[in-house]
């Protein structure tokens, strides 16, 4: 019987055995991994260190961002419209609601909360001392106000005339801009007017205005970042002439070329053809302004020196504020970071031109004026024809003039 039992049970060990071995996976057991003491510890601080770095950089990053986004916006023209609310009375008060999502704004919350967290340490060392929490060791942090009334007036013009260079190079990024639409108006009229023809010449005709209008958008993307060119000239000129120009290192020369390659091709006289050529030199001239205000900012020392001013400014500003203001010294260094660093930072962005000026809808204006001349040209020509045989026909012998 006890042999029987054991047979039975050892029977059922096997086949359990086998099933097991069948549909289990075998388990590998690894040794635990043990560190290596100081390299360890090293790559954990290095982690943290990442860590705390991306951490503190998060929020100059987003308001990197959204000042980065705010510049690859398109500016718009002004209208009438437009005009009636920008001098509006109320003006203040939609300034004031929007501060909110004003890039300029925003892209100051780095900088004035880290000095005003400055200030906020300043004014809690300071109160600690006077309230013997410290060792009398640790001295008050606090200064004569007289150094900062003798630079006060430095910082002020130093700031000003910072403003005043970006803004000139602003307004001759404008007047460089003015004088390239103006140019292309001015050769696309002269295009429409020298040039009749039928057969070959209207093709070449068409092309020509086809570039004309081209080159405006090609100098736009070639200063202006994030642009997609091939998006923006897909409409204006042939495939394989847009396949040539992305090919190019330098897209606005190659629309240039195409137009004068264009005009010798035409049955022209001499005196038209050196008219027309001599029309492309305010869009050499153009393109020489443009990448001059993009390739040479205004000097760097001069930039460096006003944040180094600033900076220096407002991270001893509370303790010269101390013996007047105490705690007020929080507030005080907000109000003053927020004030200068935002005429700074204006300073800043105007510096780079095209990003402020509207140069997507004065693009767009010189396409619909050339389609615009060119289909008014013969409806006008035919109307001025018409008068001119009907006041002949008034004033001929055979006619009779009618009042």
């Amino acid at each position: 019987m006890y042999q029987s039992m054991n047979l039975s049970v050892s029977s059922n060990f096997t086949q359990r055995s086998l099933f097991e071995s069948r549909f289990r996976k075998p388990v590998h057991l690894k040794p635990p991994r043990v560190s290596s003491g100081p390299e360890s510890d090293a790559s954990a601080s290095k982690t943290l260190t990442e860590n705390l770095i991306s951490l503190l950089r998060a929020v100059p990053d987003w308001a990197d961002e959204i000042k980065e986004r705010g510049m690859q916006q398109k500016r718009t023209l002004y209208t009438h419209e437009k005009w009636v609310e920008h001098r509006s009375s109320l003006r203040h008060v939609h300034h004031l609601f929007s501060s909110f999502s004003s890039r300029v704004i925003l892209s100051l919350i780095p900088p004035v909360f880290f000095f005003t967290s400055v200030a906020v340490f300043i004014a809690s060392y300071n109160s600690a001392v006077d309230l013997d929490w410290l060792p009398g060791i640790f001295p008050i942090l606090r200064s004569s106000s007289l150094p900062y009334q003798l630079t006060a007036p430095a910082l002020a013009l130093l700031l000003v005339f910072r403003t005043e260079a970006s803004y000139s190079r602003y307004e001759e990024g404008r007047k460089a801009w003015v004088g390239i639409i103006a140019g292309t108006d001015d050769l696309a009229r002269q295009v429409i007017c020298s040039v009749d023809g039928s057969g070959d010449e209207l093709v070449i005709k068409d092309l020509l205005l086809r570039n004309v209008a081209a080159f405006p958008v090609a100098l736009k993307c070639h200063v202006t970042y994030g642009s997609d060119v091939a998006r923006d000239l897909q409409s204006l000129v042939e495939a394989d002439d847009l396949s040539l120009i992305l090919e190019s290192k330098h897209r606005p020369r190659c629309v240039i070329e195409f137009i004068s390659q264009s005009l010798r091709l035409l049955k022209l006289e001499d005196t038209k053809r050196d008219l027309l050529e001599s029309k492309m030199l305010h869009l050499h001239e153009g393109i020489g302004v443009c990448e001059q205000l993009m390739g040479i900012p205004i000097p760097l020392a001069y930039t460096r020196l006003t944040s180094r001013f600033l900076v220096f400014w407002h991270l001893t500003l509370p303790i010269i504020l101390w013996d007047e203001c105490h705690w007020i010294v929080v507030p005080a260094t907000f109000i003053s970071a927020a004030s200068l660093f935002c005429i700074e930072e204006v300073g800043v962005l105007i510096e780079e031109p095209f990003p402020m000026l509207a140069l997507d809808e004065l693009c767009d204006l010189v396409h619909s004026n050339i389609q615009e001349a060119v289909k008014s040209e013969t409806i006008i020509r035919n109307r001025i024809v018409e008068k001119i045989k009907l006041h002949e026909f008034k004033h001929s012998p055979n006619g009779r003039y009618r009042s």
